[in-house]
C-alpha cells in the first residue's frame, strides 16, 4: 500500500475537525468544543498545519538555513541527526532552549530520523557528497527535502534525484536560493519576456573552473565512533583513511574532488547558483546545454535554442557576488547579491523595486513551507535543480577533460564519447547504493 501523502494526512485530519458534529446513529450529536488555536484562529497554525521538521548534517550553513526555518509559523523542528557529535549537542542545544524543553533528539545514523512516522520534512545540509543519497533515502522514506546545494556529484545523480521525487510526490526544494530574491527574479523575467530582444549570451559566475581529482591524505586516529563517526562522514565516497582536513572541508578549499569525490568540485559550488539563474532566464529548467569547451580562463556552451553561456571569474560589474548577466538583441541586464540591476538601455529597470541586499534564505524556505503544505512545485524543484546541475558537471567534464563535449539532452549522454560518458556517474560505496 502506498504511504499517504501529507496533503492526503491532512485532509482526513481536516475532515474529522469538521465533522465534530455529525449525525450519529440517527441523532444530532452536540459538536465536541474545540479550541480557536486548534482551528487556526487567533493568529495560531491549526495542528493539520503544522509542519514537523528534522535536520540532517546541520553545520555552519545548516544552522542559517535553520534559523529561518525555526520562526515560520507552524514548523516544529523535533530532531538532528549529524555524524559530528558536537554539531548534534550543539543543534539539540538550540532547539531545547527555543522550546524550553528536551525533546530534540539526537541520532547519528538518518535512517533512524528518516523511520520516524511523525517528521514530515527534512532539513538536508550535509557535505555534497550526501545531498542526493540523504534526499533520495528521505523521499523514499515520504519525506519533503529541503536540500542545500549542490544537489548532486554527477548526471547520474541528478537524473536518480528528479525520478525519486516524481515517484514518491515529495516535496523537493533545493538551496538555490537566488530564485526567491526580487532582482534576480526581475533579471529573469526581462529575459523571458523578450524585452532584452531576441537573447543572446547569459553569463553566470563560477567561482570554480578547476577540476581534480579527489585527495588523499596520511591516516590519523580515528576519534570514537560515537564522537565523529568517520565511516558515515565518508557515506557512498570511495573509502580513505581518517585525516581531520578531510572531516573540515579540504577537498572543497581546493575546489577540486571530481572524481570519487567528497564535493561536486568545478563550477559546482557558485555554479549550481549562477548557472541555474541562466536556465530560468533561457527558460531552459527541463534541458541542458548541449555543447561544452574550454575558452582560455572561461567555459562557454551551447544550447540548443543558439543561446551561449559563458562562465567567467572576471569581468563584473560591482554588483556583488554570485553574479548574472543576460545580453539580447535589444539591451542587457546585470545583477548580484548587492540586490541592485544594471541595464542598457537604464528604461528596462526603471520605477520603484525591492531591494533586498544579499542573499537571505527566508523567502525561499517559505516557499517550500508553503509547497508542503499545497502539495505544489516549489521554484526550484527536483527536475529544475537536475537539470541545472547537469549543465553544471557537463561544464565540469569538458573542464576535466580539456576538451569541447556535446551532451544529448534527449538521452543525456555524450554521443560517441566514451571517455566523457564514463564521466556521468561515479562507484558508490557499499551499501549506499541507491540508484
Amino acid at each position: 500500500m502506498k504511504t499517504p501523502t501529507r496533503g492526503q494526512k491532512n485532509l482526513n485530519r481536516r475532515t474529522f475537525l469538521q465533522r465534530a458534529g455529525a449525525v450519529v446513529g440517527g441523532a444530532v450529536v452536540a459538536p465536541t468544543l474545540i479550541p480557536s488555536s486548534a482551528l487556526g484562529a487567533d493568529g495560531a497554525v491549526a495542528p493539520s498545519e503544522r509542519i514537523v521538521l528534522g535536520g540532517i548534517g546541520i553545520g555552519n550553513r545548516g544552522g542559517y538555513d535553520l534559523s529561518c526555518f525555526l520562526p515560520e509559523p507552524g514548523v516544529q523542528f523535533v530532531a538532528i541527526c549529524d555524524v559530528k557529535q558536537a554539531r548534534r549537542l550543539a543543534v539539540k542545544k538550540i532547539a531545547d532552549d527555543l522550546y524550553g524543553n528536551q525533546d530534540c533528539v539526537m541520532y547519528r545514523d538518518l535512517h533512524d530520523l528518516l523511520a520516524r512516522p511523525d517528521i514530515d520534512a527534512v532539513l538536508i545540509a550535509t557535505g555534497p557528497n550526501w545531498h542526493a543519497t540523504a534526499a533520495i533515502l528521505a523521499a523514499n522514506a515520504g519525506k519533503d527535502v529541503y536540500c542545500e546545494k549542490p544537489c548532486t556529484k554527477n548526471i547520474a545523480q541528478s537524473l536518480a534525484l528528479a525520478e525519486a521525487f516524481r515517484r514518491t510526490g515529495c516535496v523537493f526544494q533545493a538551496g538555490t536560493q537566488r530564485r526567491s530574491l526580487p532582482n534576480f527574479e526581475f533579471a529573469a523575467h526581462l529575459a523571458r519576456s523578450g524585452k532584452l530582444g531576441k537573447l543572446r549570451t547569459l553569463y553566470a559566475h563560477p567561482a570554480g573552473l578547476a577540476c581534480e581529482m579527489s585527495g588523499w591524505l596520511p591516516a590519523q586516529p580515528e576519534p570514537p565512533k560515537d564522537e565523529v563517526d568517520w565511516d558515515l562522514y565518508l557515506g557512498p565516497a570511495a573509502w580513505r583513511p581518517y585525516n581531520k582536513r578531510l572531516l573540515d572541508g579540504f577537498n572543497f578549499e581546493k575546489g577540486g574532488g571530481f572524481v570519487g569525490a567528497f564535493g561536486g568540485g568545478g563550477c559546482l559550488e557558485w555554479g549550481s547558483h549562477c548557472v541555474d539563474q541562466c536556465q530560468w532566464a533561457n527558460d531552459a529548467d527541463r534541458t541542458a546545454a548541449v555543447e561544452y569547451w574550454p575558452e582560455g580562463n572561461e567555459l562557454h556552451a551551447l544550447y540548443a535554442n543558439g543561446v551561449k553561456l559563458i562562465l567567467r571569474n572576471e569581468g563584473w560589474l560591482p554588483l556583488g557576488s554570485c553574479p548574472v548577466r543576460y545580453e539580447g538583441d535589444a539591451g542587457w541586464v546585470e545583477t548580484g547579491d548587492n540586490g541592485e540591476l544594471a541595464a542598457s538601455p537604464a528604461s528596462l529597470i526603471a520605477g520603484p523595486r525591492v531591494r533586498i541586499a544579499g542573499y537571505p534564505a527566508n523567502f525561499h524556505i517559505r516557499d517550500f513551507l508553503a509547497c508542503v503544505r499545497s502539495r505544489g512545485q516549489t521554484r526550484a524543484n527536483a527536475d529544475t535543480a537536475c537539470w541545472s546541475h547537469i549543465t553544471c558537471h557537463a561544464a565540469n567534464i569538458a573542464l576535466f577533460l580539456g576538451r569541447k563535449v556535446k551532451f544529448d539532452p534527449v538521452k543525456c549522454e555524450f554521443p560517441g564519447d566514451e571517455e566523457a560518458n564514463r564521466l556521468r556517474s561515479e562507484a558508490l560505496r557499499e551499501p549506499w547504493r541507491v540508484i
